[in-house]
């Protein structure tokens, strides 16, 4: 008996029995239109339908990742296609091991994805645990934990979570909107890849490597010297070969290695390679105790920095490095804290473990500054995050250590929200460039302000910067794209680079049907407004009043004026339609 382990997704027309009774034929038209829609799009995403019955479909994939973002844009495309009329789709993903026959799958698992569609609302994508497992590091959306349910025929009960929306500028979530492709090798130029781990290693080993990472390829972008890619390149990537990494993402230089912690002790086995021949330039084992682990990684960025920029100036370490924290137990806890904060509000249950984290870690040693910030981070995922509270604790975080850059982001951005104050914000979005040069998140991050402030040139500098360290383009550059382009009045641009995204957000399909709008496709622009609301029935004219900060009101009018002309309702942004009049 041939058997293999699968994605399964199984959708369903909702309502189409009354449908069918009320007019047969028009039904038949609309749901034979519906399902040609789904099939194309678990196709596109290298799927295979293995099973009709009436308005259901079944199909597998060899992605948990490809199947979702099947789902996803089915349930967009449907809601889009005027063929469908009124049709709501819903959808059930699963992760089973099933049992082939022919060309058909049969077996517990796919019982159990049927299961799991059937108990789903209309219009809702559920997902089983297993499924969830396999795509939450990685996942284009948010989901909503809908605890443990009961299926009929299904003895024990299952935890299911339902996708809530597309997620919106999401820092660790590698979605590619591109293909690496050769490029030419920058000098000065490294990538640091994933440190690896035993494969019978515990989660405690797991989180370790994972935080000592990044926060080794952030003391590596703060020197000027060298030219560090982004992690999430470094994540994307999926070659061991130098060369093959060198060739494709354009880099001189290969750190990678090993960490493995055994009691209180730390051990790196770790090399640098050049990427022309492969040749490893140096090779070392460092151990010590845990907190010793500042003074293993100094020395790691002083030799790469010494190899690759050819000399090192231990002035430029000491102003670069990260204020160290007291106690390292506090240190763990960041991590614990920073690995669920990875996640990037993939459920609301991640965000509440990182702060316990981060609480834990501030318990342990109150001085460490980092934590401060990356806690407000954090915390802005929830609904009732508290923006005056979020500025007392990065001023904190600043007071403690005034060289983090993320800390001085994370300020800028709250004074533009809570004050609307941009010379204020000015200040901590350059600071935080000048003190980490060479992180692409920084630099994407950081572009926003300028869009805001009514420089969309100086935006797109820094985006073609962030751009050169991560080839791979994740969401939140292409998203600042879309904004920067849009506040230049370059509206088929914003067209070109949204089209780019392998998976579209809110934002992004916003900044589009204002462009679409803006060049008279009001037809296009009703589409893709259409599709954000069958992802996020909540969204309104609200969200985008949160999010862009225009400094200049009419322009923000503008934006909204244009979104409710392609159908999004306007909620309490109606204030500020006389100002997109006056504002032309």
């Amino acid at each position: 008996m041939e058997r293999r382990l699968s994605a399964l997704l199984v959708a369903d027309i909702v309502g189409s029995t009354p449908a069918m009774e009320a007019n047969e034929e028009q039904a038949l038209r609309s749901n034979n239109a519906c399902l040609d829609i789904m099939t194309r799009c678990i196709v596109a995403h290298e799927g295979r339908v293995f099973a009709t019955a009436g308005d259901s479909i079944l199909a597998e994939f060899s992605s948990p990742v490809n199947a979702l973002q099947a789902a996803v844009d089915a349930r967009s495309s449907v809601a889009q296609d005027d063929a469908c009329g009124d049709i709501v789709i819903r959808i059930g993903l699963h992760l089973a091991d099933v049992v082939v026959q022919g060309t058909d799958l049969r077996g517990d698992g796919v019982n159990i994805a049927a299961r799991i569609q059937t108990n789903a609302a209309p219009g809702a994508i559920d997902v089983s645990t297993p499924f969830f497992d396999q795509v939450k590091r990685i996942s284009p959306c948010v989901f909503d934990d809908m605890g443990a349910q009961q299926f009929k025929g299904v003895s024990h009960p299952m935890q299911i979570y339902r996708v809530r929306t597309a997620s919106d500028r999401n820092r660790h979530g590698i979605v590619p909107t591109t293909s690496p492709q050769s490029a030419e090798k920058r000098p000065g130029s490294v990538l640091v890849a994933p440190f690896r781990v035993a494969s019978s290693a515990d989660e405690d080993q797991k989180f370790l490597v994972e935080g000592l990472t990044d926060d080794l390829t952030l003391e590596l972008s703060r020197m000027h010297g060298i030219f560090v890619l982004s992690r999430s390149a470094a994540d994307a990537n999926t070659s061991t070969d130098p060369v093959s990494i060198g060739d494709a993402l354009g880099v001189e230089y290969v750190l990678s290695g090993s960490i493995r912690k055994t009691g209180s002790r730390l051990r790196f086995n770790i090399s640098l390679t050049e990427t022309a021949q492969g040749q490893i330039i140096w090779a070392d084992r460092m151990q010590g105790d845990f907190d010793e682990v500042f003074d293993m990684m100094d020395e790691i960025t002083a030799r790469v920095t010494a190899t690759v920029a050819g000399r090192i100036e231990h002035t430029v370490l000491r102003a670069a490095r990260l204020k160290r924290p007291e106690n390292m137990s506090a240190y763990e806890c960041y991590l614990r804290a920073i690995d669920l904060h990875r996640l990037g509000g993939v459920t609301d249950r991640h965000v509440v473990e990182a702060l316990e984290w981060y609480d834990k870690a501030l318990a342990l040693d109150p001085n460490f500054g980092r934590i401060y910030a990356m806690r407000v981070c954090t915390a802005s995922y929830l609904p009732d995050f508290n923006i005056e509270k979020a500025e007392r604790d990065t001023a904190r975080a600043l007071e403690l250590d005034p060289t983090d850059p993320e800390a001085h982001r994370i300020m800028g951005i709250i004074k533009l929200k809570n004050h609307g104050d941009f010379e204020a914000s000015r200040y901590h979005h350059e600071r935080a460039v000048q003190l980490a040069p060479n992180d692409a998140y920084i630099l994407g991050r950081c572009a926003a302000f300028h869009t805001f402030a009514g420089a969309p040139d100086a935006a797109m500098d820094l985006l073609d910067k962030a751009g050169q360290l991560d080839p791979f383009l994740p969401v939140w550059v292409t998203e600042e794209r879309c904004a920067a382009h849009y506040a230049s009045g370059l509206y088929d641009q914003v067209l070109l680079a949204g089209g780019a995204l392998e998976h579209q957000t809110r934002r992004s399909r916003i900044y589009q049907a204002a462009s679409l709008v803006a060049l008279g496709r009001e037809e296009e622009a009703k589409a893709q407004i259409s599709a954000a609301m069958a992802e996020d029935s909540t969204l309104s004219g609200d969200y985008i009043v949160s999010q862009e900060l225009f400094q200049d009101k009419a322009m923000l009018a503008q934006l909204v004026t244009r979104a409710h002309a392609a159908g999004l309702p306007l909620g309490a942004a109606k204030a500020l339609q006389p100002l997109a009049v006056a504002g032309g």
